[in-house]
């Protein structure tokens, strides 16, 4: 907060640009965010247009980004010069430039540990639908086919976790608890033949490494085909974690059994998209993270680590600021 010449504060301006479809708006951190600043919500499609970014972000200070088809790029940072502080909701930072960001004086904070539990119960789960083909037997029965081939077990599998933060040890966590043999990769502790063995060897693979230039396409054609023809991928990651084609040709040709799949290159998927023809694959839209729980918990830190900011003791922080340009 600020101060006027006569002594009147000034208010910061908080931006929530991106709250649709909405989660902030009527919530406990809704009332708590309008104790520390002047608050606009946007609760309307739109702000994955640069142009329109910028004008919601009009002389704001702060902005609590909800939803990552906001793009916060370099042009959108030269455009707010009063903006002071990122706080998203969550733990992905791929629709923010972070360099840009940190040339422009902003900080960046996330919220990342809120949803992995809640991210790990949906991997699980995704593993266990497609392994067990749960959606492709209710449409079958549903038809009046009374299905009986045979499923797959996972008990006494191998699990191949690809990322050790807070989801990828809970997911290797619950693996071991079904009695899966459980085998971790780390992008900081291993190497790329320590990450060719645990394709190899995997039953399952699950995904949960940090979204970024270095993790763009971990999983290519080459990758794919080092999978058993056997193997199940679940990513709960991101979608660019995986190349498009090489994933759809892989299951296509049967040349891994089946995905589970809660992230797409393209959100939401458009009609026609080739993975939903796929019988093999098992979807839902984005929204492992999606419980009351975790919507209540996350926000609320959202909001914590914009109190900490204007307090002067930033938390979670992805991003310093280096020094404001031009």
């Amino acid at each position: 907060m600020v101060w006027e010449a006569s002594r009147k504060p000034v208010r910061d301006t908080i931006v929530v640009p991106d709250d649709f479809p909405s989660i902030f708006a009527g919530t406990l951190a809704h009332e708590r965010c309008e104790a520390l600043g002047d608050l606009r919500i946007f609760s309307e499609r739109g702000a994955d247009d640069e142009a329109e970014l910028i004008r919601r972000l009009d002389r704001a200070s702060v902005a609590i980004n909800i939803r990552a088809h906001a793009q916060f790029t370099e042009a959108v940072f030269a455009r707010c010069p009063m903006l002071k502080m990122i706080s998203i909701w969550g733990t992905g930072t791929d629709n923010i430039d972070l360099d840009a960001a940190g040339r422009h004086g902003v900080t960046v904070s996330n919220t990342p540990g809120v949803n992995a539990f809640a991210v790990a119960e949906h991997t699980l789960a995704l593993m266990l639908a497609a392994a067990r083909r749960i959606p492709q037997i209710d449409r079958e029965m549903r038809a009046g086919v009374w299905p009986r081939d045979l499923l797959t077990q996972l008990y006494a599998k191998t699990l191949g976790v690809f990322g050790r933060g807070t989801i990828g040890s809970r997911v290797a966590a619950l693996g071991g608890g079904i009695g899966m043999t459980v085998l971790t990769w780390s992008a900081r502790a291993d190497d790329a033949r320590a990450k060719e063995a645990i394709l190899g060897a995997a039953d399952v693979v699950t995904l949960h490494l940090r979204p970024s230039p270095e993790t763009r396409g971990f999983l290519g054609a080459k990758e794919l085909a080092a999978m058993k023809p056997t193997a199940i991928l679940v990513n709960t990651g991101r979608g660019a974690l995986v190349e498009r084609t090489a994933l759809l040709e892989a299951l296509k040709t049967r040349r891994i059994a089946a995905a589970g799949l809660d992230v797409f290159h393209d959100e939401p998927l458009k009609p026609g998209d080739p993975i939903l023809s796929l019988p093999n694959v098992v979807l839902s839209p984005h929204n492992a993270g999606q419980t009351p729980e975790v919507i209540r918990d996350g926000l609320l830190r959202a909001v914590l680590n914009v109190e900490n900011f204007l307090r002067g003791r930033p938390t979670d922080v992805v991003v310093h600021p280096l020094s404001r340009t031009g």
